[in-house]
């Protein structure tokens, strides 16, 4: 059950951070978050959200490989997480694409019955590359009329809408 727990954790993150949902995405962290070695707690986990997300535009996060390793008191996990991150680096008016690989070192803890994230998680690139075009630029899609194009996600969330 904690295994399954902790990978849906994982789950929201990516699907809040795409929403640019940032008071889903802080929730999912215990109220004491350990952040820096100066900053701590949600709300300047909020702040530093709000301030690093504004930097890039959309985000698309598909998570792989889950490592997770529980400790033997059953309070605590660590665990590694494969992840392919494309993403509209610039902010919302760019038409830059890249692709991220990344691999997220992450701590869990149990608190009141649910598993958060200890700390902020630790973001380690393997790799990191520009593509020729974006995406965005597509012609609208028109789905389910047709297949390829921009679709409306994630720019008809209403936490979307309400974040720019």
């Amino acid at each position: 059950m904690a295994y399954e727990q902790i990978r849906q954790l994982v789950a929201r993150y990516s699907v809040a951070l795409d929403a640019r949902d940032i008071d889903a995405l802080v929730d999912l962290y215990v109220p004491d978050v350990r952040i820096s070695s100066t900053l701590s707690g949600r709300d300047a986990l909020r702040e530093l959200f709000d301030s690093s997300l504004r930097t890039i535009g959309v985000t698309f996060l598909n998570i792989g490989t889950h490592m997770i390793d529980i400790d033997p008191s059953g309070d605590s996990a660590s665990g590694i997480v494969y992840c392919r991150g494309e993403i509209q680096d610039g902010g919302p008016d760019s038409d830059r694409w890249i692709t991220h690989l990344i691999q997220y070192h992450d701590t869990y803890a149990l608190h009141d019955g649910r598993w958060y994230f200890a700390a902020n998680r630790k973001h380690l690139l393997v790799a990191g590359y520009e593509q020729a075009a974006s995406p965005l630029g597509l012609p609208p899609a028109e789905w389910p009329k047709s297949q390829t194009g921009m679709g409306s996600v994630p720019h008809d969330l209403e936490t979307w809408k309400a974040f720019w």
